[in-house]
């Protein structure tokens, strides 16, 4: 009898654990390679993470990873294997792919295998000054104290831009780091700072509610000079800055592999766009993202993803088919 009952609850027990292990074989499971945890790109992993969860009511668990830059990211791409996704501005993976500039000496055919999946919050460059600074444009940047920072994105698209528009020398660099730039715009030891973030960017928000401020605009023909995105910054995105400001931008997107399977990047790309207007409510840099922007897309676009934006009648460019 009792050989019997415990055969019975042996039974029961195989029984339990096969009904377990399909259900947790439904489950997909990503891991999400992102940037420094103090970067807003890290926030939006997160939110990105928790959008995944609730709109695939939980089918979909995302891991985010902290992450040293982009260039880690795409090097990577080349060994993890399963549901990778990471993000990276699209000029790198045809950097990676053509074996030029940072990845001149690591080539790998791998790099051939990396597809894009949906763009996010492209990086956004702010030319910020105090509200009674007197500089209406760049052109009166000369002579004025400017924090630009150092080693960053922003840092040295602004020293680059400074030098494209002929004041090189003629403005003076403050040594000071950009996480400073808000108070010493507010105590007057600079005139302005140069930040490179998804719009509304957090310190800028901040220097417009404390200081008063305005964020320079870029004629098309500077914008040209520069080559890089024209984006613009809608008028009333900050306190005081009301009318439109057309700046320029370093498109970012999520990508992926080969080794993801079509139905997993369908769901991802799906889910994604779904809770867009969801994550745009408490966070305004997602309102910024739109379908258009898969224009600038450098590869190809997982066929998974292609699926949806089919479905969703969102053109896709045809060198990413």
């Amino acid at each position: 009898m009792r050989a019997h009952i415990l055969k019975k609850l042996s039974l029961a027990a195989l029984v339990g654990s096969v009904a377990f292990g399909s259900v947790a074989s439904a489950e997909t499971r990503v891991t999400y390679k992102s940037a420094k945890s103090t970067s807003s790109y890290y926030q939006m992993a997160v939110q990105i993470a928790e959008a995944m969860k609730a709109g695939s009511g939980g089918d979909i668990i995302v891991t985010v990873e902290e992450s040293q830059g982009s260039v880690q990211n795409v090097m990577e791409a080349t060994v993890r294997p399963g549901n990778y996704v990471f993000t990276t501005p699209p000029v790198l993976v045809r950097l990676a792919n053509a074996g030029k500039a940072m990845f001149k000496d690591k080539q790998n055919p791998k790099f051939a295998n990396i597809r894009a999946l949906f763009p996010i919050p492209s990086l956004t460059m702010h030319f910020v000054v105090r509200g009674d600074s007197g500089i209406n444009s760049f052109a009166d940047l000369e002579g004025k104290t400017v924090l630009i920072g150092k080693g960053s994105f922003g840092a040295r698209e602004g020293a680059k831009y400074l030098k494209l528009f002929g004041l090189e020398g003629k403005v003076k660099l403050a040594d000071v780091e950009l996480s400073n730039a808000v108070p010493a715009l507010k105590n007057k030891q600079i005139d302005g700072f140069v930040t490179a973030g998804s719009y509304p960017a957090p310190n800028v928000i901040e220097a417009a509610a404390g200081t008063g401020v305005k964020v320079l605009s870029l004629s098309d023909d500077q914008i040209k000079k520069t080559k890089r995105t024209k984006l613009t910054i809608p008028g009333g995105t900050y306190a005081g800055v009301a009318e439109a400001v057309n700046t320029t931008s370093l498109p970012v997107v999520a990508y992926t592999t080969t080794n993801m399977d079509d139905a997993t990047a369908y769901a991802l790309t799906k889910t994604y766009w779904e809770q867009k207007a969801k994550m745009s409510e408490g966070n305004a840099w997602w309102k910024g993202v739109s379908g258009k922007m898969l224009e600038n897309i450098t590869g190809k676009i997982h066929p998974g993803a292609i699926k949806y934006y089919k479905e969703a009648g969102i053109e896709v460019p045809a060198s990413a088919m």
